[in-house]
């Protein structure tokens, strides 16, 4: 009989957030492994890259369940696993690289449901004795005319990254099972091909790939997407 999973393991973003998931996941039940920086991108990388990359070695090995063909989702340590980085730009890159981790070298830990994003607030909002979260621009809008009155004097701060929330606001909003938002990330039959593609010309070695797929989206893109 495999040993029971523990309900999740975090990804998180850099050693001070790392510090501060550690101080607030609950022991029993999840686990965090901090990564530094910006992972290798496995599309464009060569297998001698990904097989020396010690960042990804310490995500296998803690992960438990092998790559590839050597994939054994009894193998499994944990039965979420949850991408957590910033809520910022720079954070979504950083994500988009451990997905595109996950979808090549371990696709069936998708197409089983055990990967997730998780939701970190960018805003705090506090009015006297009443502070809300908001997760991005739009929501803090929405909240400063829903949440408060008026003319209320609103308090707006902006967190610049996980590592900068106290552990309690960081298990408040992001980590308590009970209160927090996730993300499960998704591959849909009739889209593999697609996404496929997708993957190839935004994450792989061709830039003028990478290039021509920007300019044809761009016109799709909100400004509340784009780095300017």
């Amino acid at each position: 009989m495999p040993a029971p999973r523990a309900r999740s393991c975090s990804s998180s973003r850099g050693d001070s957030a790392g510090g501060s998931a550690k101080q607030a996941r609950d022991r029993k039940t999840q686990a965090v492994l901090p990564l530094r920086g910006k992972i290798l991108n496995v599309a464009s990388a060569g297998k001698d890259k990904l097989t020396a990359n010690a960042q990804l070695s310490d995500l296998v090995q803690a992960i438990g369940c092998g790559t590839l063909a050597q994939y054994r989702e009894e193998d499994l340590r944990y039965q979420r696993i949850i991408i957590m980085t910033d809520a910022d730009v720079d954070g979504a890159h950083i994500a988009s690289l451990l997905i595109t981790f996950f979808y090549r070298q371990m696709p069936r830990l998708i197409d089983e449901g055990h990967l997730f994003l998780a939701v970190p607030p960018l805003y705090k909002l506090t009015h006297g004795s009443k502070s809300v979260y908001a997760r991005d621009d739009a929501h803090k809008e929405a909240l400063l005319k829903s949440a408060f009155n008026a003319n209320a004097k609103v308090e707006v701060n902006r967190f610049k990254g996980l590592g900068e929330m106290m552990p309690a606001q960081l298990k408040e909003t992001t980590m308590d099972p009970t209160r927090r938002t996730l993300l499960k990330v998704v591959l849909l039959a009739d889209d593999r091909d697609t996404t496929a593609d997708s993957v190839e010309r935004l994450m792989g070695t061709k830039a003028e790939a990478r290039f021509a797929f920007i300019s044809d989206k761009a016109e799709f893109a909100s400004d509340e997407l784009l780095d300017v």
